[in-house]
């Protein structure tokens, strides 16, 4: 027992030749705490008394029935020990104020990285100096906001970062990275999402949006009213936002319900093609925002989600219920510029 004792904890060490008196130091956590204990004659665990240093027991503060029940169920000090240091990590882990606090070298580090980066992209700090918030701006002058948690041995440790983004926050960090390029990574990030953002705030800002309520930047999804109870769901994909979209049309059946032969899409095109803007370069107009309520005169032709074809003057049903003859979505030609076009009846 006696060399189990010393090799897990070698700091704390028996002050006479019975044994019944220790006295150093517990580690846990990469903290020392200061710990006496007193043992009787029989050296029995049950009855030992212990004394200890301020914050070991502003740690235990809220535990003390729990160890004192490790104590009385501890066959041996081994144990007994064992038992406290795990309620000892317990209690550091849920307790915000024990955590380390880091060397002054770190707050020297993260004032000079903030001065280089600029005071003036600072949104918030904690009073820790762990927590920041940095503000982004994307070339359409949108507003981001990066969260970055640092850890206690910045800038060896990476530090955790989190942005409204539809895809994955892939930070690349080493010891020597700053957070000025932590900055320019979100900034390039930010820019490879501007066209997918571009599409989402034109379909916000031309369709009747109903889910969600309040679209984040990291929606990915729309659900469009067009009319009769019936909407439409649309999936954009962030990395490849003008690319065919998910398509689902949602509402009560009779009011999806499309005829089992789609052949009426030509015909459907040629009846309400006056309806589009006139241009000689369609790739540079359609693009998944752009919803036009046509007006139907067949009722069984009420509300399609078609797709565009840039080069050419024929559509095709992406996603209808009902409808027989609509290809997978896989098969656009990535040729085109392919958009959704939903179609409302407008007769009562």
């Amino acid at each position: 027992m006696e060399s189990s004792l010393v090799k897990d904890n070698p700091l704390l060490l028996p002050l006479n030749k019975e044994k019944t008196i220790y006295d150093g130091f517990i580690t846990v956590q990469e903290r020392d705490f200061r710990l006496r204990i007193l043992l009787p004659p029989d050296r029995q665990v049950k009855q030992a008394r212990l004394h200890c240093c301020w914050q070991l027991k502003h740690l235990l503060h809220g535990y003390e029935h729990i160890v004192k029940q490790r104590q009385q169920q501890s066959p041996d000090l081994v144990t007994f020990i064992l038992e406290l240091k795990t309620v000892l990590e317990v209690g550091l882990k849920s307790r915000h104020e024990c955590r380390s606090i880091p060397p002054p070298q770190y707050y020297a580090q993260l004032i000079s990285e903030m001065e280089t980066l600029g005071w003036g992209k600072l949104l918030f700090i904690d009073t820790e100096f762990r927590t920041l918030r940095l503000k982004a701006e994307d070339s359409s002058r949108r507003q981001h906001i990066l969260n970055i948690k640092l850890k206690s041995k910045h800038p060896v440790e990476a530090p955790e970062c989190s942005a409204d983004l539809p895809v994955p926050l892939a930070i690349t960090w080493t010891p020597q990275s700053t957070l000025e390029q932590l900055h320019s990574q979100f900034l390039l990030l930010l820019e490879s999402l501007t066209e997918f953002w571009d599409v989402l705030d034109e379909i916000d800002s031309k369709t009747w949006i109903l889910e969600p309520e309040k679209p984040s930047r990291s929606d990915t999804m729309r659900r469009i009213a067009i009319g009769n109870n019936t909407s439409i769901k649309v999936e954009v994909d962030p990395r490849h936002p003008k690319m065919l979209p998910e398509c689902c049309l949602l509402g009560a059946e009779h009011g999806t319900r499309t005829p089992a032969s789609c052949t009426t899409s030509g015909m459907f095109w040629r009846s309400n093609s006056r309806h589009l803007p006139p241009t000689k370069n369609l790739a540079s107009v359609w693009s998944v925002g752009y919803v036009t309520p046509i007006v139907l005169k067949m009722r069984s032709l009420i509300r399609c989600a078609m797709t565009l074809a840039a080069a050419s003057h024929f559509t095709r049903p992406v996603f209808t219920s009902g409808c027989e003859r609509s290809p997978p979505a896989g098969r656009a030609s990535t040729l085109f510029s392919e958009s959704v076009l939903t179609a409302a009846s407008l007769l009562r």
